[in-house]
């Protein structure tokens, strides 16, 4: 039994993704769930959204991976192909690829008849990945006469700013796009969860919902909650040790903490090996028995120290809260982190068992 748990919650899964399709219930989803769901476990998410349009990954061995799981449905891969053996298995395992430079396409252009449902990327404004705007009609053209294309390539951008509300890099990017792509044939995606939050015009014929999904809040200043999202992920563990203090006695590696008055330590068994962040302060809240705590000292690979109170009455085995529910949102702990969200869930470690549960109960 691994110490640490990451309790998975299907039901506000779907509740995040019924909210996303009323936000944009004109639009298509394609449901993002790279980087192992950001953290949620990539196969059991995808098995839950089975409701979506498509799902999204970064890489083809991603892909792979939910087509060996027996997930059918259409699949896109967000980085596309890098060489000749990856876009035979994207065809292999029937993988949409999004195209996003010329080498791509020369690649596509020798090997044609490996080919797999296409995305053409068009760079508006991140300078990370897709054609230019000068480029983007003439890559069109290529992909449309490649001999293995079985349909007009899909049309697709990134927002660098969208979670800041009335960004005007945002609403340059989106009129880059729409004026880049007006004419050609094809479905459009351009708004990720901010851009579905805070830009309507950007929904277009898909969205890509990504950290919305798992109910976490893509947009400064806001939690999941604010929007009406449910937290997908509660990550907790269990109260390992408890120890007394008295005034001067030091806890941790440094001895940076100390004991202000006579109080009570406990030890949880869960540190940065775990995914729980190594950078979090002194203070950073938990909870015990529901009770609040506060992080005494720095985190370790396999253990916390936290401040549970002269008068606590926890016992060793009662469950320690590190983040999860509307009372302790990952948002808070990401800002205490100076992270953001997405790093905490995606760095939620192997040696953290994921526990797929429906309305609380467990699955299986």
């Amino acid at each position: 039994m691994s110490a640490a748990t990451a309790r998975i919650d299907t039901d506000a899964l779907r509740h995040n993704l019924g909210q996303i399709r009323n936000r944009a219930p004109a639009s298509k989803i394609m449901a993002v769930i790279k980087a192992n769901a950001y953290g949620h476990g990539m196969v059991a998410i995808a098995q839950a959204l089975a409701d979506a349009d498509s799902l999204a990954v970064a890489r083809v061995e991603e892909g792979i991976q939910l087509r060996e799981a027996g997930i059918a449905c259409p699949i896109v891969v967000l980085e596309g192909i890098c060489n000749a053996d990856e876009l035979g298995l994207a065809g292999q395992h029937s993988l949409e690829t999004v195209v996003h430079c010329r080498e791509q396409i020369i690649l596509m252009e020798q090997n044609s008849g490996s080919g797999a449902d296409l995305w053409l990327k068009l760079d508006t404004g991140m300078n990370r990945l897709g054609s230019t705007a000068e480029e983007f009609a003439e890559a069109h053209r290529r992909l449309v006469n490649l001999p293995s294309a079985n349909r007009d390539p899909g049309l697709m951008s990134h927002f660098s700013s969208a979670d800041v509300a009335e960004s005007e890099t945002s609403q340059e990017q989106l009129r880059k796009f729409l004026e880049t792509t007006a004419g050609l044939p094809g479905e459009r995606s351009l708004a990720n969860s901010a851009g579905i939050l805070n830009i309507p015009a950007s929904h277009l014929e898909w969205v890509r919902p990504g950290l919305s999904l798992y109910g976490v809040s893509p947009v400064a200043g806001k939690t999941g909650q604010d929007l009406g999202l449910r937290p997908v992920m509660r990550f907790s563990t269990w109260l390992l040790a408890t120890r007394n203090l008295v005034v001067g006695d030091t806890v941790g590696y440094g001895c940076r903490w100390q004991a202000a008055r006579p109080t009570r330590l406990g030890i949880a068994a869960c540190g940065y090996g775990d995914g729980y962040p190594w950078a979090l302060p002194e203070g950073t809240p938990l909870r015990v028995k529901g009770k609040h705590a506060g992080l005494a000292g720095r985190v370790s690979m396999d253990m916390i120290a936290f401040d549970l109170g002269a008068d606590s009455d926890a016992r060793i085995g009662d469950e320690v809260l590190l983040w999860g529910e509307t009372e302790l949102p990952v948002e808070e702990i990401a800002a205490a982190a100076q992270s953001i969200p997405y790093e905490l869930l995606c760095r939620v470690s192997e040696r953290v068992s994921r526990e797929i549960v429906t309305s609380q109960a467990p699955i299986g």
